[in-house]
């Protein structure tokens, strides 16, 4: 994992990017370190170029949960869940009414991934979803920017 991490990093702002995408899909990948690595100092990479990189590739990342949630059949869940489709439709109706607020939090570790599939899978609005998640990832990645910048400043 060092050695990937250690790649990521040499590659700037497309590890960056890379590494997001990897974070925001089903793999289990911390992009935080990447960005913390990237952030140092003595790399002189641009801290706005890298939050967009990572914000961007978290996205696609996201969408492609979203993407194989969209696979899914509305039949599965009355044929193997036993759920009435009167029910399914109605948590359709709910969840994209609320879309927006819920797609927002996809930059949530594991949770998000389920957000993404879940909505993909109930075909909530893909560009208010994508809007949504960009704005969510795009806080996330400054809050952690703003955290390892205030780090290094204070150690010297």
């Amino acid at each position: 994992m060092d050695a990937l991490i250690n790649f990521l990093i040499e590659w700037g702002y497309v590890g960056m990017f890379l590494s997001a995408l990897l974070a925001g899909s089903a793999v289990p990948f911390s992009s935080e370190v990447v960005l913390a690595a990237l952030l140092h100092p003595s790399t002189g990479l641009n801290p706005v170029i890298c939050i967009l990189s990572a914000s961007a590739g978290n996205l696609l990342g996201s969408l492609t949960c979203y993407w194989l949630g969209h696979l899914g059949k509305m039949e599965w869940l009355v044929k193997y869940f036993h759920m009435k489709e009167e029910k399914i439709v109605r948590m359709q109706v709910y969840l994209n009414g609320r879309s927006v607020f819920v797609a927002f939090f996809t930059f949530l570790p594991v949770i998000g991934t389920l957000i993404a599939a879940a909505l993909g899978f109930l075909r909530s609005n893909i560009y208010v979803v994508s809007a949504s998640m960009f704005v969510g990832k795009l806080i996330r990645y400054i809050v952690v920017a703003l955290a390892v910048m205030k780090t290094y400043n204070a150690i010297g």
